[in-house]
């Protein structure tokens, strides 16, 4: 499926490009079409970036985890293993996160 960007950085997928674009309202005629290496790299980007986008659900849903942990504070072994267990998934969610703008600058977003 070909693809196409808009001025203002959207991308639309089809044979054909759209009248209008959906983010910026521009006409049809003010995008380009990607060739093969680009549309190839946009859709690695985008299967890229929702997995980053899975490893920072999975690590909000490790916090939560945690925060439920400390709140029980069993014991001090227990709470040791939240509180280290709430700090590396803190530095995962932030490592996607940043990987994630990194991308954006880049223009590997799509």
């Amino acid at each position: 499926m070909k693809k196409w960007k808009c001025v203002c950085g959207y991308i639309h997928d089809g044979d054909e490009v759209c009248g209008i674009c959906p983010k910026c309202g521009a006409a049809g005629s003010v995008f380009t079409e990607l060739d093969e290496a680009e549309a190839n790299l946009i859709e690695r980007s985008r299967n890229t970036n929702a997995l980053h986008a899975q490893l920072i659900d999975l690590a909000r849903q490790i916090e939560r985890v945690c925060e439920a942990g400390l709140r029980d504070a069993l014991d001090p072994g227990c709470v040791d293993v939240f509180e280290k267990s709430l700090r590396a998934s803190y530095t995962q969610m932030k490592l996607s996160m940043t990987e994630m703008q990194g991308h954006m600058g880049k223009g590997k977003w799509g």
